[in-house]
């Protein structure tokens, strides 16, 4: 029984972990969309925010699940977030649409080695299956990202 319960808490610290990590991208893609100027950037962002909003809302779900009473317990997400976050409005501010691309592709590296280092965990099958998912849809966006980061490079 002891061991289920050490388990079980290790299972909750690393879906806390990819709550942190899914809303900080989520207020830095919504940060992005503030200060991007092409529009189908911006509704690109926005959804991606609500995307991510919704990956949170699932692994708070999942920690309920365990017995993670305040699940829904929104942390503000991590302080490196913020710190990138207030970086990404310098950096929007001095060189526009090109560092708010690299800005928003260096979060979702961090997004991604998150999922990546989560999968390496055991986690229960269905748990797994979610963030699975999850991770799926990062590196996702973070491949278009780079690709649109790359294409406006070489305009």
């Amino acid at each position: 029984m002891a061991d289920m319960d050490v388990r079980n808490k290790e299972v909750q610290k690393t879906l806390q972990g990819l709550v942190e990590v899914c809303r900080d991208g989520q207020r830095g893609y919504l940060e992005a969309a503030e200060h991007i100027t092409d529009p189908e950037l911006r509704s690109f962002f926005n959804k991606e925010s609500l995307e991510r909003a919704r990956f949170a809302g699932e692994l708070e779900t999942e920690l309920r699940g365990l017995g993670e009473a305040d699940a829904a317990k929104d942390s503000g997400g991590s302080v490196a977030g913020a710190v990138h976050r207030g970086w990404l409005d310098l950096s929007a501010a001095i060189a526009g649409d090109d560092a708010v691309l690299s800005a928003v592709e260096q979060g979702e590296d961090a997004a991604k080695k998150a999922y990546e280092e989560a999968l390496r965990e055991p986690l229960p099958a269905s748990i797994e299956g979610v963030v699975r998912g999850h991770a799926q849809a990062v590196i996702s966006a973070h491949d278009h990202v780079k690709l649109l980061r790359d294409q406006k490079k070489a305009a």
